[in-house]
């Protein structure tokens, strides 16, 4: 079972400067190339995101290649991510973010185990994300996961930021359609 500082260290080798790691339970997985019609999702989401995050100077955006320290054992590189300017005032500019995003969007691609997106909801939300969206471009669904139990939508229906993004609002058509 690999630590955060261990697995940094294994990141910052020079065979691995092309490459990109996430770790899971204590264990290093590569993060596999995206599919361009999954990226191209990440993208469309990343966005809106951030087009809303400017506007009202909230705080930072990351994509897929951004990754997050989310506890000892583990730390992942969401689709998309969004973290406050009150819970983190200064942006880190190298490694991995010492602190776990207030959002972190997952995009469900042929790629990812179900096992470890589930894994990775359960624990986001146990480290201080606040919400994680787990959008899946094959059914044309998203679930909204929060500490307070989750529930899913569909390319009908608009995604509300709730107390996360307050007035924040995504007709999902706009990413499926």
């Amino acid at each position: 079972m690999k630590t955060i500082t261990v697995f940094e260290k294994f990141c910052q080798l020079p065979e691995n400067s092309e490459r990109y790691f996430e770790l899971i339970d204590g264990e290093i997985v590569e993060k596999l190339m995206a599919y361009p019609y999954y990226s191209e999702k990440a993208a469309r989401i990343s966005r809106y995101i951030l087009g809303f995050v400017d506007e009202h100077s909230l705080g930072y955006v990351t994509g897929e290649l951004a990754g997050y320290r989310i506890s000892e054992q583990n730390a992942f590189m969401p689709d998309v991510a969004f973290i406050s300017k009150e819970r983190q005032p200064e942006f880190p500019e190298t490694g991995y973010n010492p602190v776990p995003p207030d959002l972190a969007v997952e995009v469900v691609s042929p790629t990812d185990s179900y096992k470890d997106v589930a894994k990775k909801v359960r624990t986001y939300l146990q480290n201080d994300t606040r919400m994680v969206l787990v959008f899946e471009p094959e059914t044309e669904t998203v679930t909204v996961h929060t500490l307070d139990g989750q529930y899913t939508l569909d390319i009908n229906d608009t995604f509300d930021g709730g107390d996360v993004l307050p007035g924040f609002k995504l007709p999902l058509n706009k990413i499926f359609g």
